[in-house]
């Protein structure tokens, strides 16, 4: 039972940080917002967390697994490369940027990258990983749409990467601000039918 209590209580703590993290940035969220929202003590956080810093890579990991799991679900069941950029994108909108309950202030990542890049560059090069790894990724369905001719030879899907990826973020940075689900549907819709233009 007590076992219990204490997992939960881990949980609960990276739980409520995430979604302050997405509302207020991880400089401006104090120790006594956290504590508040999450309803513990001094004790309490630090029997599970040695500093701040140490929950931002707990709220990091898990905000990760939360991204992974919308924006890459059902994507194994698409057969073209190109699709599975599409439903990518799809996903990030539909599963992800809407998820007002997990992430009340919008996308963690872009709040968290604004915020830290000159701050905390050390968390700002961790944050950057994942940018990192989603651009490697659509680079590679594009290249691989590429040489089963999906797209055209000319297409560099280097560039292509850089366009779909600015878009996503210039995506969450608009529905963060004006909540418009309208605005969210032309910004990912845009990036579609780049796409289906430079398919053959």
């Amino acid at each position: 039972m007590i076992k219990k209590f204490t997992m939960d209580l881990k949980e609960n703590i990276v739980t409520e940080s995430l979604k302050l993290f997405s509302l207020k940035g991880f400089l401006t969220t104090s120790i006594h917002d956290i504590l508040e929202a999450a309803n513990t003590s001094k004790g309490g956080l630090y029997n599970h967390f040695e500093s701040k810093e140490d929950l931002f890579y707990a709220v990091l990991n898990e905000a990760r697994r939360i991204w992974r799991k919308a924006t890459l679900a059902e994507l194994d069941q698409v057969e073209k490369p190109v699709e599975k950029v599409k439903k990518l994108l799809k996903n990030y909108r539909d599963r992800y940027l809407t998820d007002k309950t997990t992430f009340p202030g919008g996308c963690i990542f872009v709040t968290l990258s604004v915020e830290l890049d000159d701050q905390k560059p050390a968390l700002s090069r961790e944050l950057n990983k994942g940018f990192i790894g989603l651009k490697a990724m659509i680079k590679k369905f594009l290249d691989q749409a590429k040489k089963s001719k999906e797209l055209r030879k000319n297409v560099d899907t280097r560039a292509v990467t850089e366009m779909i990826f600015a878009g996503m973020l210039g995506a969450s940075v608009i529905y963060g601000m004006e909540k418009s689900d309208a605005s969210l549907d032309q910004s990912i819709g845009s990036l579609i039918d780049y796409i289906d233009k430079l398919a053959l």
